[in-house]
């Protein structure tokens, strides 16, 4: 069958939705479906589009053997009204990369953000196809919850438009059990509706390191230390000030804290550390997918941090998963889905949200048992490769998919895309 894919985030950009999307294509495309993809500019997180992709209205490239129309948009950094321009620009101007698409048996609209909604259901019914909205995030529960935004007509006019967008879905996937409840029993979406597909990881790519990159290390100034690795966004939700706090609490100089990645609360981190002179603590930019193994590799355990709300205790974050899969013992502060699935894995120690001591001494219980740690580092390798798998993950979805509304008998392969140079218009 084929598949169509519109998505604001997509690779190049480094981040855990665009893993996880381009995974579900490169899975797609592995189980003999046809797959495009409709996105933007690559502009995360940096709010800028990439050099190579600047002043450009339309591209069409092909990435992994996967057709890619991108388009421009009003590219922004940060929150409040630029962040909305950036969302309606692109909802706009996508229609432009649906339209050089190919109909596709099975329209899937990822969000945030939820205006994508409109001009996915514009399509759909432009080509008399079927519309999936894949739910990552509650939105507006979200900011809601997590205080970004306050009670108003704009929070109003996204909740209208989350209820018109469940209604006019043909299907509505959740990505973790809590977005699923919630569907069900707060939005009131029929459970005929309503598909699964969690977050998963790549067991080949991500894999216990066989010796670590010592190279690496040595680049970083951290030969001979315990590194505490926390690899991904530093935005409100993920609270990673947590981290910085425990930090200071630990006197051990052979524990050493590695954060990579970017976010809006990266600069107030980072002034964090500074006003309280640590010299345990190494910020880095967010790196290709491809490079986070050598980080993985010299990595003693793993830091997951979540802010303390009702929204984040129904999350699954995928950084997660990319740490069980490295072997990599977890540190979790976090209550909810998250834990349970550390927990049910005996992967690694959970520390309830914003308790930066209960985060320091599990940090040092860690690194003083080498023997614990290991256990429950190939704890968490054996359960991801057993139940998250990414291949597993989206066949059982093509299969819910199949057993809700099989795919028109007309649907058959088109021809291949010879071509793998971008054009541009």
């Amino acid at each position: 069958m084929r598949i169509l894919l519109l998505t604001q985030y997509f690779a190049p950009e480094v981040g855990a939705s665009q893993v996880r999307l381009s995974a579900f294509c490169r899975e797609l495309k592995a189980a003999g479906h046809e797959v495009e993809v409709v996105t933007a500019m690559p502009h995360h997180p940096e709010g800028r589009i990439y050099p190579g992709y600047r002043g450009r209205f339309y591209l069409r490239e092909t990435l992994d053997g996967i057709t890619v129309h991108r388009v421009w948009l009003y590219a922004a950094k940060g929150s409040g009204f630029q962040r909305i321009l950036t969302y309606l620009s692109f909802a706009f101007f996508c229609l432009f990369g649906l339209l050089r698409a190919s109909r596709p048996d099975y329209l899937f609209v990822d969000a945030p953000p939820l205006f994508l909604a409109v001009p996915g259901w514009l399509a759909s019914r432009l080509w008399k196809t079927r519309f999936i909205f894949n739910v990552a995030d509650l939105w507006p529960d979200s900011v809601l919850d997590l205080g970004i935004m306050s009670p108003g007509l704009a929070t109003n006019l996204g909740f209208a438009l989350e209820k018109w967008t469940y209604r006019h879905a043909d299907f509505v996937t959740a990505v973790t059990e809590g977005i699923r409840t919630s569907l069900l029993e707060r939005k009131n979406v029929p459970s005929t509706k309503i598909l699964f597909l969690p977050n998963g990881v790549d067991t080949s790519l991500f894999q216990p390191a066989t010796l670590p990159d010592e190279r690496l290390r040595a680049q970083l100034g951290l030969c001979g230390k315990k590194i505490v690795l926390y690899a991904g966004n530093h935005g409100y939700a993920n609270a990673v000030g947590q981290l910085i706090e425990a930090a200071s609490l630990i006197s051990d100089p052979g524990i050493h804290f590695l954060l990579v990645g970017d976010g809006p609360e990266k600069p107030l981190l980072q002034g964090l550390a500074r006003r309280s002179r640590l010299s345990n603590v190494t910020f880095l930019h967010s790196v290709p997918i491809e490079k986070l193994p050598s980080f993985l590799s010299i990595a003693s355990i793993a830091a997951v941090t979540l802010i303390k709300s009702r929204i984040t205790e129904g999350a699954r974050p995928a950084k997660t998963f990319v740490m069980m899969a490295a072997g990599k013992p977890i540190v979790l502060a976090g209550q909810g889905e998250s834990a349970d699935l550390v927990r049910e894995a005996n992967a690694g120690l959970i520390v309830p949200p914003h308790s930066p001591h209960d985060f320091a001494a599990a940090v040092l219980l860690l690194a003083n048992d080498s023997d614990l740690a290991t256990r429950m580092g190939q704890n968490g390798r054996a359960f991801v490769q057993a139940h998250f798998g990414w291949s597993l993950l989206v066949r059982d979805w093509l299969a819910q998919l199949r057993r809700a509304f099989p795919p028109p008998e007309s649907s058959s392969p088109r021809r291949a895309e010879n071509s793998t140079a971008p054009t541009a218009s």
